[in-house]
């Protein structure tokens, strides 16, 4: 007869289960737009022309990589608050508050622009989500979005400055 698996052991870290899923689900939501935005930014990185080419393919190629860097401890944070992680294209495209990237390449400036749209978007996705994770006494998920805060509007005003004349 075959073993009956057995349950996982309650989670009792001093976030609710009710909490812990409405955090998860915010979280899914900026893991979402993350990679969103990796998948935008690798693309232009690719297919970037014109006389800021080598600029902008160093400045995509670093902003990427930062974004790839940063989809691991948003997805570890979900499971560590007991749910699993979305990782597909399917349900990425479902969670994403940003677009997918333009089929045909756009101009370089319009790449910015695109760019810019997309931390400020993902900015607002973990601005949202922060005073449910205070308030559940989430310290370490508030401290996650503090930090891709900082990076993601960081990273919209540099590109912002490329914009102005």
């Amino acid at each position: 007869m075959a073993k009956k698996p057995t349950a996982a052991p309650t989670i009792n870290i001093g976030i609710s289960e009710k909490d812990r899923a409405a955090i998860a689900k915010g979280l899914s939501r900026l893991l979402a737009d993350t990679y969103t935005l990796y998948l935008t930014t690798h693309n232009f990185h690719w297919n970037v022309t014109g006389p800021m080419f080598n600029t902008l393919h160093q400045m995509f190629m670093t902003q990427y990589t930062e974004l790839w860097a940063a989809v691991d401890p948003v997805a570890e944070r979900i499971r560590s608050l007991g749910h699993a992680a979305p990782g597909s294209y399917a349900q990425f495209s479902k969670l994403a508050s940003i677009p997918d990237v333009p089929v045909t390449p756009p101009k370089a400036l319009e790449m910015v622009a695109i760019l810019v749209k997309g931390h400020e978007a993902v900015a607002r996705t973990a601005r949202e989500l922060f005073p449910i994770a205070d308030k559940a006494g989430d310290e370490p998920t508030a401290d996650l979005l503090t930090q891709r805060l900082t990076v993601h509007e960081q990273t919209a005003w540099m590109l912002r400055s490329l914009l102005e004349e």
